[in-house]
C-alpha cells in the first residue's frame, strides 16, 4: 500500500503540473515519490519479483499521467460520428509502456552500478527517449517535460539557448537532486548536509528563472520591418460540413471573411492573408500539376487582384501524379492504374506568379502516416483503418521551405499544425531565412477540450527558441499573434467564425538554440552510450577474473 500511495502521488504531481490547466512547479518533485518507491522495493522489500513490481508501479504512474493530460484525444471521431475509443486508448497504453520501459532500464542499471550512477543513467536515458519521440514515425512528444512551462514564458526565456529539451534536462536534474537530498537525509540525519543540499536544490530551481526574468525585461532586439497580417478563422466543421459543402462555396465564404475583416482605412494594407490548415478544397484535393488551371486558386488570385501588394498563404490538400519510372515510396495506385501521392500542404499565392507549395514534414501517426508501413501493414492489414486511421502515408518535404514576399521583407515559415510541437525541426525554417513563423492549423478534431489549448501553448515555446513572432491561423481557433518573448499579443475565441488583424515584427539573426539545436540531448545520448559501454566492459572484466 505504501508503494501504491507513492506511485499515485507521482501520478498526481505529474498530472497537475501540465498546461494549460495546471501549475508547473509541481513537476520539480513529481518523479521523487516514484524514485523513493523504486529504491525501497529494491533495497528493503521482500517482494520476489522486484523488477515486475517496479514496472507495474511505473506503468500506473505514467498511464494516469497520460490519461489526464491527453485524454482529450477521445474527442476525435470515427467516420460514423461516434467518439473514437482507440484514438485515446492506443496512444495512452503505448506511451505509458515506453515511459515505463525507460524507468525499468534505470532500475536494472541502478542494481548493477549503484544509486548515483543509476540516477545519471535515468537522466541520460530519459533525454534519449524524448529525442526518439521527436524523431521516429511513432512520434508523440506531447509530454516531453520541457513543454510544461509553456504558459509561463517569463520563466523560460533561456529556452533561446537550450530549447524545450533543455527544460526537460533541468526538470530531470532537479528531481534527481531532490531525491538525492532526501536519501542523504534519511541515511545520515545530518542537518548541515540537509541545509546545504536544500540550498543547492532551491538555487537550481530559482536561478534559471531569475536569468529568464532578466532576459525577458532586457529584450530589446530591433525588428528589420513589420507586416500586417489578417488571420482567418472560418470555423468549418472538419467532420461533416467540410465534406458536404461545395469546395467553391467553402472558398467563397473564406474570402468573404477576409473581405469583411480587412481594415476599412485605405492607408492600412494587409500584407498577408493567412488561412488555416487544409482550408481548401472541401472533399478531395488539388492537383499540383494543375495549380495554374485550378478554379479555386485562380479565385484567390482574382481576390488578390483587388488588393495590390497582398499575398495569400493558406493550407490546402494537394496531390501529384507520377509516371511508372518515378514513383515515391508513399504513392499509391488508383483504380485507373496511375500512381498518386497526397500531401497536407501550405501554399503562397500571388497574382501572375507561380504558386509556391510546401508539404508538411511532421505527420500525425495513424492519421497522416502509417508508421513503418512496410513492416506493419502485412501484420495489421486494414486494422488501423478500422480504428479511424490510415492505410497509406502522405508525402513529405525533406527540407523546410520559406515563402519570400516580393512586396516587402517578409519571409514566412509555413508551419503546418503538428509541426509546431517540434523545436529543433522549427529551427530549420529560421536557418533557411524565415523572419516570422506562420502556423496553419486545424484544432477542431477534439472539440472544446485541452487539446487545442495545449497546441497553442506549445507554439509559445517556438517563439522563444527562435526569437520569431508567430501568426497562428486556426480553423476553429484559437488563432493568435505571439511575440518573440512568447507572449500572446492577441487571440480569438474558440468556436468563433472570425479573423484577427496583427502587426507582426520581422526579426533576423539566429539564437544559440537555432544554431545548435538539441545540444543537451546529444550530450545526454553520448553519456548514455558511455555508461552502457563502461558497464559492459566492466562486466566482461569481472567474468574473466
Amino acid at each position: 500500500m505504501k508503494y501504491l500511495i507513492l506511485a499515485l502521488l507521482s501520478a498526481v504531481l505529474l498530472s497537475v503540473s501540465w498546461p494549460t490547466y495546471g501549475v508547473p512547479f509541481f513537476i520539480f518533485f513529481a518523479l521523487v515519490p516514484l524514485l523513493v518507491a523504486e529504491h525501497e522495493i529494491t533495497k528493503f522489500s521482500n517482494i520476489k519479483r522486484k523488477s515486475l513490481a517496479v514496472f507495474g508501479l511505473a506503468y500506473l504512474v505514467f498511464m494516469i499521467w497520460n490519461i489526464v493530460t491527453t485524454g482529450w484525444l477521445y474527442g476525435s471521431k470515427n467516420p460514423d460520428g461516434t467518439n473514437s475509443i482507440p484514438a485515446v486508448v492506443l496512444p495512452v497504453l503505448a506511451n505509458s509502456l515506453l515511459y515505463s520501459l525507460v524507468f525499468l532500464a534505470y532500475h536494472w542499471y541502478k542494481k548493477i552500478q549503484g544509486t548515483y550512477w543509476g540516477l545519471t543513467f535515468l537522466v541520460a536515458a530519459w533525454m534519449a527517449f524524448e529525442k526518439i519521440h521527436l524523431s521516429w514515425e511513432f512520434t508523440w512528444p506531447w509530454l516531453n517535460l520541457g513543454n510544461v512551462f509553456s504558459e509561463y514564458p517569463k520563466l523560460i526565456q533561456w529556452y533561446d539557448t537550450f530549447g524545450a529539451t533543455g527544460g526537460s534536462f533541468w526538470i530531470l536534474l532537479v528531481n534527481v537532486f531532490a531525491f538525492y537530498t532526501l536519501r542523504t537525509w534519511e541515511a545520515g540525519r545530518k542537518r548541515k548536509e540537509l541545509i546545504r543540499n536544500s540550498s543547492v536544490l532551491v538555487l537550481g530551481i530559482v536561478l534559471p528563472m531569475l536569468i529568464s526574468l532578466i532576459k525577458y525585461n532586457s529584450f530589446n532586439e530591433k525588428p528589420i520591418g513589420q507586416v500586417n497580417v489578417l488571420l482567418l478563422q472560418p470555423e468549418l466543421d472538419p467532420y461533416n460540413e467540410k465534406y458536404q459543402k461545395d469546395s467553391l462555396q467553402i472558398l467563397t465564404e473564406l474570402l468573404e471573411l477576409a473581405e469583411k475583416n480587412s481594415p476599412q482605412d485605405k492607408n492600412i494594407k494587409v500584407d498577408y492573408y493567412i488561412g488555416p490548415e487544409t482550408s481548401v478544397p472541401g472533399s478531395g484535393s488539388i492537383s499540383e500539376t494543375g495549380f495554374a488551371q485550378s478554379p479555386l486558386l485562380n479565385t484567390i488570385k482574382n481576390f488578390l487582384s483587388t488588393k495590390p501588394g497582398s499575398v495569400f498563404a493558406t493550407g490546402i490538400s494537394s496531390h501529384k501524379f507520377f509516371t511508372d519510372g518515378n514513383i515515391p515510396k508513399n504513392a499509391y495506385q488508383t483504380s485507373q492504374g496511375s500512381w498518386v501521392e497526397s500531401y497536407n500542404s501550405a501554399v503562397q499565392i500571388i497574382p501572375h506568379q507561380k504558386v509556391e507549395v510546401y508539404h508538411k514534414g511532421k505527420l500525425v501517426p495513424g492519421v497522416e502516416i502509417f508508421p513503418y508501413m512496410n513492416t506493419l501493414k502485412p501484420i495489421l492489414g486494414d486494422a488501423m483503418l478500422n480504428f479511424g486511421g490510415t492505410v497509406a502515408s502522405l508525402g513529405i518535404d525533406d527540407t523546410r521551405k520559406v515563402f519570400t514576399n516580393p512586396f516587402n521583407k517578409g519571409k514566412l515559415a509555413p508551419i503546418i499544425c503538428y509541426e509546431s510541437v517540434y523545436g529543433e525541426f522549427t529551427t530549420e525554417y529560421v536557418k533557411n531565412g524565415a523572419n516570422f513563423l506562420a502556423i496553419m492549423t486545424n484544432d477542431s478534431w477534439w472539440g472544446v477540450t485541452q487539446g487545442h489549448k495545449q497546441l497553442l501553448s506549445y507554439a509559445r515555446l517556438r517563439a522563444i527558441e527562435t526569437r520569431r513572432e508567430i501568426a497562428r491561423s486556426a480553423n476553429s481557433g484559437i488563432s493568435a499573434h505571439i511575440n518573440a518573448k512568447g507572449d500572446i499579443e492577441g487571440d480569438t475565441l474558440y468556436g468563433d467564425r472570425t479573423a484577427l488583424f496583427a502587426k507582426i515584427n520581422l526579426y533576423e539573426g539566429q539564437t544559440f538554440y537555432v544554431r545548435t539545436g538539441d545540444l543537451l540531448t546529444r550530450i545526454s545520448i553520448f553519456v548514455l552510450g558511455f555508461l552502457i559501454v563502461y558497464t559492459l566492459i566492466k562486466k566482461i572484466q569481472n567474468r574473466k577474473k
